[in-house]
């Protein structure tokens, strides 16, 4: 029979557990790098290109940050107002941004020249994007108008008006398609197809409070809205709500989707940042800021979250991706430049006709799905406490189990197992003051958590009544025994002040329950 190795004691979940994968992702980002701007930072765009450089932009300027040292790569300066928008071409070759001026400009990311200038809003223009189909952009005003321009001709093809307030949010929902928001309260989709007078194809009320930015799922289908502190999910198709939800206490002010569009990332003026399942639209991970955050982005390769604020502060966290998320990104692009789309999306009729494919080769290997297969079991490895169990040497066991690298929960699992083969009092004998140390640290440690109490009292029991006679000759172990006794007074201390309100309590209620009876 083989050994079974030993099994940690249940927890109770905690309200901020880090089990879950969503945690453990968002926790993998390492403390912002805080970088400071004269002026509020309004808007960040991460280039859809490697390495994912980001711009943001803040006052008369917008600055191109490179992602893996934090440093400025360039800086474009050709601004006569307030710089609003900076965002990348597709390639990461070009960059548009509009101004308070109502200037729409178009720059090349290496020399910073200016390419293009479209001149036709008379207010300022907050919003500005590339089409990702086609040589176009689009720009919203405070003029209460979106266009669409043409880049080659430097013409304005499309000028959509039905928003009666400040235009502060639009994008792409399609080729031909625009998604925009505006202070009017409402959420409008417009078709570039059409005549001016019918473009606007359906319109949304999101509530009562300003529209501040807008997003829509790469299938077109799905679009999200945010204002005041609720985030709304819509069925482009029906024109319905779907969603309605309100996790911010104040308004919030941007949303980005992350690389794998699982999530969604919400900012607000309460200076949080709240992360989305889009699963299940609930609240998987809260990141806190300090102060209230007027712009967010996600890099494409989910490394960096940037969040910048109102006091000018920018604020870039970074992880480091695993070998296996570059390895399957690169392989990703690789098939999609290839072309190899359509074997892919046929991988079921493949499966269906009983093939199976070999893992370790580019080249697919099929066979007949009934030939026989030898499946290798790798041996598992035992914990060094397991292995110290396994060969009857329980003091070994209990020092490997007291280790700081072993939780509380398995450590306890270790002592029950050894008071359930009758070995704890082998385990805890023999020992000097040094090798008593670890013992004595670990139970004055615990033995106030109602998880481990017990269990730690008990243990505590056997260790005094094993060295009861050697108290007094080591000022270490003596130092420690006081700790333990200390910690056991005051809780009980606690329980004693918790039982007489406990019986206050009943007192109060029980004459509040006589009094109603008459």
């Amino acid at each position: 029979m083989d050994f079974q190795p030993l099994q940690a004691l249940p927890s109770a979940p905690r309200a901020s557990s880090s089990s879950n994968p969503h945690s453990r992702h968002f926790h993998s980002f390492r403390h912002p790098l805080f970088i400071k701007h004269a002026a509020p930072v309004t808007h960040i765009h991460f280039s859809p290109a490697k390495p994912h450089r980001y711009a943001v932009t803040a006052s008369t300027r917008v600055i191109v940050y490179a992602p893996k040292t934090g440093k400025v790569v360039k800086t474009v300066t050709r601004f006569k107002d307030v710089a609003r928008c900076g965002e990348f071409r597709k390639d990461g070759k070009l960059m548009v941004a509009g101004s308070d001026d109502g200037l729409v400009q178009i720059f090349d990311i290496g020399s910073r020249a200016v390419l293009r200038t479209m001149k036709e809003h008379n207010q300022p223009v907050h919003v500005t994007h590339f089409s990702p189909h086609l040589p176009q952009v689009l720009s919203g005003s405070d003029d209460r108008t979106v266009k669409l321009w043409d880049v080659t001709t430097q013409e304005c093809l499309n000028t959509f008006e039905g928003h009666t307030d400040y235009v502060r949010a639009a994008v792409f929902a399609s080729p031909h398609t625009i998604l925009s928001s505006s202070y009017d309260s409402t959420v409008r989709l417009w078709d570039a197809r059409l005549p001016p007078d019918q473009a606007n194809t359906l319109t949304m009320r999101h509530g009562g409070a300003p529209v501040e930015d807008v997003a829509v799922f790469p299938s077109g289908g799905v679009a999200l809205s945010v204002g005041g502190p609720i985030l709304r999910v819509w069925d482009l198709a029906m024109g319905k709500c779907l969603r309605a939800l309100s996790n911010h206490q104040k308004t919030i002010t941007s949303l980005a989707f992350d690389g794998s569009r699982g999530r969604v990332l919400t900012g607000g003026l309460d200076a949080m940042v709240k992360a989305y399942d889009v699963a299940e639209w609930k609240v998987v991970h809260t990141m806190r800021y300090p102060a209230p955050i007027l712009s967010l982005a996600i890099s494409p390769d989910d490394t960096h979250i940037a969040a910048g604020m109102t006091d000018g502060t920018l604020a870039v966290r970074r992880r480091d991706p695993k070998a296996s998320e570059a390895a399957a990104s690169d392989a990703k692009q690789a098939i999609i430049s290839s072309g190899a789309y359509d074997y892919f999306a046929d991988m079921e009729a493949v499966f269906g006709r009983g093939h199976i494919k070999a893992k370790k080769r580019d080249v697919p290997i099929l066979g007949p799905a009934d030939e026989v297969r030898v499946e290798t079991r790798r041996r598992e490895r035992l914990r060094e406490f397991d292995r110290y169990l396994k060969a009857f040497k329980y003091s070994a066991a209990l020092d490997a189990g007291l280790k700081k690298t072993v939780r509380p929960t398995t450590t306890f699992a270790l002592l029950q197992e050894l008071v359930q083969r009758d070995a704890l009092r082998t385990a805890l004998n023999g020992r000097d003051d040094v090798s008593l140390e670890p013992v004595l640290a670990f139970l004055a440690r615990h033995v106030t958590d109602p998880r481990f109490g017990e269990a730690a009292a008990d243990v505590a029991a056997v260790l005094l009544d094993v060295y009861a006679a050697q108290l007094g000759h080591s000022p270490l172990v003596d130092d420690l025994v006081a700790k333990l006794a200390t910690r056991v007074e005051r809780e009980l201390a606690f329980q004693r002040e918790l039982v007489k309100l406990r019986g206050a309590l009943d007192m109060t209620l029980a004459q509040a329950a006589l009094s109603q009876m008459d």
